[in-house]
């Protein structure tokens, strides 16, 4: 492996939500993670069991995939940082698919500086690029409808880069082609072996398998569209905040099926764009969870998100 090659030690395999395809990592055949940041609350998902472990001090460093917000939710949940890079940047190579087209890899950790030690491991000459908070023209979208403190956190993030607040439309309309995919990944499996899908999985699948190619058609056309609008907006800015959710980590026995589109109304428009996201702590919020803010910028601006993340990360511990 690419990380190991780097210097880093395999310390063990993380539960996840079942095929990667949850928000809650409830896992029938292996059980529901844990979330140490929130005793009792979800550990959030896909990649549940790598953000538990860094929140409980069991790793520095995790992989996770990210189709929907499968890094950025448990991040958020556990209160630790995570990265969804480029589309195609961080190779998925070995990684059994959700959704091609909207699949990504990438760092979690304690940190920015985390993040983009592992970006330079899976990245060859990738680096972090210096910048001022006071030179960063940033936007701010999506918190309204937010708990409150997570709302009051997120605005006291923006405002250390003086955020102007946009509006910006959701993605919803694209999720048909996002299921069609899933579809044709499980189609096969499914027929033979339907039996062995769990209770929070198998409906889904079916679902998914319900979607026609004209609906999925027009979704792509919607996606094709979406890039073009988000394109637009983001012109005047260099980055994009939002909050990664609009609030905290839920009881760990929440109905992930009913609150799915919830968990992922901020994170999946940048799975449809390809566009990189950063998830940061930034203070705490209801019950003392943490609230996460989520840095976005365009396709290839990897370097300067990673760059900016550590720049606001520092602002906000001071």
């Amino acid at each position: 492996m690419v990380l190991e090659r780097a210097g880093y030690t395999n310390v063990g395999k993380a539960n996840l939500h079942e095929f990667a395809y949850g928000t809650t990592s409830q896992n029938v055949h292996y059980g529901t993670v844990p979330n140490p940041a929130g005793p009792g609350r979800t550990s959030g998902g896909s990649s549940g069991g790598s953000a538990a472990a860094l929140a409980a001090g069991l790793a520095e460093a995790a992989l996770g995939t990210d189709s929907g917000g499968s890094i950025r939710i448990p991040s958020a949940c556990c209160g630790t940082t995570g990265f969804k890079p480029t589309y195609g940047l961080v190779s998925t190579d070995g990684v059994f698919p959700l959704a091609p087209s909207f699949d990504h890899s990438g760092p979690m950790a304690l940190d920015v500086d985390g993040c983009v030690a592992m970006m330079e491991a899976l990245v060859p000459g990738f680096r972090p690029e210096d910048v001022s908070l006071g030179d960063v023209r940033a936007g701010l979208a999506w918190v309204k409808g937010t708990d409150p403190l997570i709302e009051a956190r997120v605005t006291e993030a923006a405002a250390l880069l003086s955020a102007t607040p946009i509006e910006l439309p959701y993605a919803e309309e694209i999720t048909p082609l996002f299921q069609r995919e899933v579809a044709d990944v499980h189609r096969e499996i499914y027929a033979e072996s339907s039996e062995l899908y769990g209770e929070n999985l198998a409906p889904k699948i079916e679902r998914c398998l319900q979607v026609t190619e004209g609906e999925a058609a027009t979704a792509a056309a919607v996606r094709a569209a979406y890039r073009e609008t988000m394109t637009a907006e983001f012109a005047p800015f260099d980055v994009i905040l939002t909050p990664t959710l609009g609030f905290v980590a839920p009881p760990a026995d929440v109905d992930e099926i009913a609150t799915r589109a919830r968990f992922v109304m901020r994170t999946f428009p940048f799975n449809a764009l390809g566009w990189p996201a950063l998830a940061l702590p930034c203070g705490p919020a209801e019950d003392g969870l943490p609230a996460s803010v989520q840095l976005v910028g365009l396709s290839g601006t990897d370097p300067f998100i990673l760059g900016l993340g550590k720049a606001l990360e520092r602002a906000l511990k001071s």
